[in-house]
């Protein structure tokens, strides 16, 4: 099989995990005699710096005409620690999910058995959590209009706003989820407050009746944010809005014990992006030492969801296991015998090949 990828490595970090995650696509190719094209892209800071766009035309164009987004990291702090810049790295991001029309981000939460021990909760609360968080991307807060700021300065406003198409498309979506796993379906909102929230449920209650096997229950933003720490094994399919599930997310992604480790996908309508949860981590740019494994994931989750490759994706998984159990990890899950990104990221790719 002959794949399109397009690559874009992004900000900090992203260059060193990415150079990992296509070491492992071409340990699959190998080993699965699969043929790949990888097309290099800017986005964010790094853009910005080419030419004044976050995410310019000529990277919208590589990426609608790929297979797959295999992408990195976005953040720069000479942008972070200047509030007055007109022009952001994350504006980037907010665009590439626009253009692209990515609606959903898919984040898995799973625990692996050698890490318990990193996870900063109890032992007991956290082995076996296995649960996915759908969240929606191109709506909510942070593409409401009006937005912006009073003549004066002192007053600021943002809006959240939300169509029935983008509701409905996410939580059948999450519905589709539950059906291939538990059948449960946890709606988070705050629908005490917000008429947003009143209408996902409103929703999220008509596309219920059309999957009668999956059990739906909903949750103010506020319980779930706590019963993820109290009680992380009770879910099993989260579908949330935006800035909510950013916030959830990255709240769960301390159950495994390092935010390293966690791939997504964003599901879109004209070509799907693969990256990890983490952000650029400017403080190990060019160190060598940041944690490859979530974007080694994240290629898994494109070989399962873009290209329907099964035993290509486990068979990353498996590798990563391995690697955790041999403890062939980054100084972030190994302090005394820490490895370089670029040693963990050939590992992998030898374990897979053999």
């Amino acid at each position: 099989m002959k794949m399109k990828i397009a690559v874009l490595p992004g900000d900090g970090i992203g260059p060193e995990i990415m150079e990992q995650g296509i070491k492992v696509c071409q340990a699959i190719g190998k080993k699965f005699n699969h043929e790949f094209e990888f097309n290099y892209g800017v986005v964010g800071a790094t853009a910005i710096d080419d030419c004044g766009n976050p995410f310019p035309d000529k990277t919208f164009e590589l990426c609608k005409n790929s297979d797959a987004v295999l992408f990195g990291a976005i953040g720069d702090p000479k942008y972070d620690n200047d509030p007055k810049a007109k022009i952001r790295p994350e504006q980037g991001l907010l665009a590439m999910r626009k253009q692209l029309g990515l609606f959903a981000n898919v984040r898995p939460v799973t625990t692996f058995p050698s890490l318990i021990e990193t996870s900063p909760m109890r032992k007991d609360l956290v082995e076996d959590v296995d649960f996915v968080v759908l969240r929606e991307l191109t709506g909510g807060i942070y593409f409401g209009k009006p937005q912006g700021r009073s003549e004066d300065g002192n007053t600021a406003y943002d809006s959240s706003v939300y169509h029935r198409y983008e509701v409905e498309r996410i939580v059948r979506l999450a519905c589709e989820y539950a059906m291939q796993r538990d059948k449960r379906v946890t709606v988070v909102d705050k629908a005490n407050v917000l008429a947003t929230s009143r209408l996902w449920r409103e929703i999220a209650g008509e596309i219920s009746k059309e999957y009668p096997e999956v059990t739906m229950d909903f949750m103010f933003v506020d319980n779930a944010a706590m019963q993820l720490i109290q009680w992380p094994k009770k879910f099993d399919v989260i579908v949330t809005e935006n800035m909510f599930g950013d916030i959830l997310t990255d709240e769960a992604s301390v159950i495994t014990g390092s935010l390293g480790l966690l791939p997504s996908a964003s599901i879109g309508q004209l070509t799907s992006v693969f990256e990890p949860i983490h952000g650029s981590y400017p403080q190990a740019k060019g160190k060598n030492i940041a944690n490859p494994l979530g974007t080694i994931l994240s290629v898994a989750m494109m070989f399962e969801y873009a290209f329907k490759l099964n035993a290509e994706a486990e068979a990353i998984r498996n590798a990563v296991m391995h690697s955790l159990e041999a403890n062939f990890v980054t100084e972030d899950l190994s302090k005394e015998n820490a490895r370089t990104t670029s040693e963990v990221g050939d590992w992998i790719a030898g374990a897979i090949e053999k």
